[in-house]
């Protein structure tokens, strides 16, 4: 039975602070991967730029401003019920007090402090190549 997946298309927000920490939320633990890590963004929509679904996602479950910057990594990853592509951006913030309107918690932590949080494993290729960009600096 070859079933053709459910194809999502992801724009995933990076946002550091002045201070080099990033932004961090804990999915809702009634959902889908529920009380796992996760770098803010959400679904583009259709005629939608990434860039412009990040700031709306991060406006929507944030409410906060950011700008969106270089890219940084896509990854394509299965899982048993969707197939993901993430398209993750550098965003620096702005302005305005994080707030966990779609999310549980939400933390500013340092790229080595990433891994004490447990990440969808979709995500342990952006969290790589963050570290690793640190490492070679």
């Amino acid at each position: 039975m070859n079933l053709e997946l459910p194809h999502k298309r992801i724009g995933v927000a990076v946002i550091w602070d002045r201070s080099g920490q990033i932004l961090i939320d804990r999915r809702k633990v009634g959902g889908t991967m529920g009380g796992l890590w996760e770098f803010p963004g959400g679904k583009i929509e259709a005629g939608e730029t990434v860039a412009e679904c990040i700031v709306r996602e991060i406006r929507e479950e944030l409410a906060i401003e950011i700008t969106v910057g270089d890219h940084l990594i896509s990854i394509e990853h299965t899982y048993p019920t969707f197939h993901l592509r993430l398209i993750a951006h550098h965003c620096q913030h702005i302005s305005g007090i994080p707030r966990p309107i779609e999310s549980e918690e939400i933390r500013w932590v340092s790229i080595k402090d990433l891994d004490q949080y447990q990440f969808p494993a979709a995500n342990s290729e952006i969290i790589a190549v963050l570290q690793s960009d640190t490492s070679s600096t």
